[in-house]
């Protein structure tokens, strides 16, 4: 399958021809689809606090006692999709094709002036005009003004304040000061980019970091970490041989966020919390951001201080007959079941009831905000069968989930809450040991997509999401927060909305 030529090919890339034959018989054989129990909802699955119970989840997070904290932004790639319409639009333009009001260019022109990116100096006054819309798309895409289509999302201006203008990892800088200060005043951050976009975010950091440490009396400790390009995976043509390029190379691909899971496992520290680069809003709306993630916080540290108080229970067991050890497991099991949606299969054993209970407990913990589903219903959380006969609380992508199957369109249909990447993790155990991640990822819940290089078909084959597949056998809780937590940009336009103003 692979010459001399592909096999050096493969090994410079830090990879290996094992590995690459795996990934191209992933792509004869597929990816089996997930086994729904049904979808997590306030009834079974979503954990929704009254007001007193936040307060405690908050109250509880302050007093705990944390071995290091960290913030975790998935930064890489450039903000092409962000500007996808507005590309489009100028290419009309260029034609001398007409737009009407509703085209994605004309409402950026008409509203440049609310845009934090805007100055008069290079977009002058607001016109009516095919030439303005098209001036004005130029320079917010192109090196005559602000190259905007070609730099990572970080680095764009959201936000405009009296007397400051802020990029997206600005704001998280911001955010990181409030509630993932550690006791010394430190915040750590880990932003995983791009390398060629290095430059840009040690640029945006050295704008604001003296005068934000200055402001909120921190210490900002940040690293820039990259996609390993070990973690790219092979892509194949349509008839599932490897793809070449026109000088005969295999083509290789970045596999997604779950290659994600190498930068997180490589974090030292004990809590990590994980946020999107673009989910960021207008400072005015900290106070109900920080409150609530100080509520995923608290719910995480609660839930880590009752599994470590079982295994230690576990640990004080000499006898697994004993009359207090099948009590403690009977107490394990009623939790489990409560708390986290995981139900055992049956075993008689005493031995290997306390074995699976204490492998159930020991692993790395993750406390996931959930949001109403206020539009149409897609992939979330849900409960699942597991492989080895128990069932687990998933975060799960519509493609994930059989479409041929009734039954689990009709969950689909009816799952109340969506996912809007808002997590919390605990990647220590009782011993105070860091887990090894990678040993916890469901390497059958990958994705295969349909994409083209220079106008040839190809399928691309993405490692399981980071927040999907890679986090499989944790522990996993979902909390409801509010809607107003979630403000991604996802097109340009995203930033007209009051969140963002």
């Amino acid at each position: 399958m692979f010459s001399q030529e592909d096999i050096k090919q493969i090994k410079d890339r830090g990879s290996d021809v094992k590995t690459v034959q795996q990934q191209v018989e992933r792509f004869k054989k597929g990816f089996p689809w997930m086994k729904i129990v049904g979808a997590a909802t306030p009834q079974r699955g979503i954990v929704v606090l009254d007001e007193a119970q936040a307060d405690a989840a908050v109250a509880y997070y302050e007093q705990a006692s944390i071995d290091g904290k960290c913030k975790f932004v998935p930064a890489s790639g450039a903000a092409s999709r962000m500007f996808k319409d507005i590309f489009s639009g100028l290419d009309k333009l260029e034609k001398g094709e007409d737009l009407d009001e509703k085209a994605a260019v004309s409402r950026l022109a008409a509203a440049i002036k609310s845009f934090a990116f805007y100055t008069p100096e290079m977009f002058g006054e607001p016109q009516d005009t095919a030439e303005y819309r098209k001036d004005v798309a130029r320079k917010v895409l192109t090196d005559e003004g602000l190259g905007y289509g070609s730099k990572p999302k970080g680095v764009i201006r959201f936000h405009r304040y009296p007397a400051e203008c802020r990029t997206a990892f600005a704001e998280h800088l911001v955010e990181a000061q409030d509630y993932m200060r550690n006791a010394d005043g430190t915040a750590n951050l880990v932003v995983t980019i791009s390398p060629e976009h290095r430059p840009l975010f040690e640029a945006a950091l050295e704008e604001v970091k003296a005068e934000y440490e200055a402001r909120y009396g921190v210490k900002y400790h940040v690293a820039f970490t990259y996609q390993d390009k070990a973690t790219d995976t092979v892509a194949v043509d349509p008839k599932n041989h490897p793809f070449r390029t026109e000088d005969d190379r295999l083509l290789f691909r970045p596999a997604g966020h779950g290659a994600l899971i190498y930068n997180l496992n490589q974090v030292p520290q004990e809590i990590v919390s994980i946020k999107n680069i673009d989910n960021v809003s207008n400072e005015r709306m900290l106070p109900v951001t920080a409150r609530y993630k100080k509520v995923l916080l608290g719910k995480c540290l609660e839930l880590r201080d009752k599994l470590f108080g079982f295994l230690r229970a576990f640990d004080a067991e000499t006898d697994p007959s004993s009359a207090s050890c099948r009590q403690l497991c009977d107490k394990v099991e009623s939790f489990l079941d409560r708390e986290l949606c995981i139900q055992l299969p049956l075993t008689t054993d005493p031995a290997a009831r306390v074995a699976l209970l204490r492998s159930k407990l020991d692993r790395p913990i993750r406390v996931c905000g959930m949001v109403k589903n206020e539009g149409e219903p897609g992939g979330g959380p849900f409960i699942i069968a597991g492989k080895d006969g128990s069932s687990n609380l998933q975060i799960l992508e519509s493609v994930q989930i059989n479409p041929e199957d009734a039954r689990s369109k009709d969950i689909l249909a009816h799952a109340t809450h969506f996912n809007p990447v808002d997590l919390v993790c605990c990647l220590k155990n009782y011993k105070g040991e860091k887990f090894d991640l990678l040993k916890y990822v469901d390497e059958d819940a990958g994705f295969i997509s349909s994409k083209s290089y220079q106008g040839r078909e190809l399928k691309a084959l993405e490692l399981p999401g980071l927040w999907n597949g890679s986090m499989s056998d944790w522990n996993t809780m979902f909390v409801e927060v509010p809607l107003e937590t979630f403000n991604p940009v996802k097109v340009v336009l995203d930033l007209l909305r009051p969140a963002h103003q």
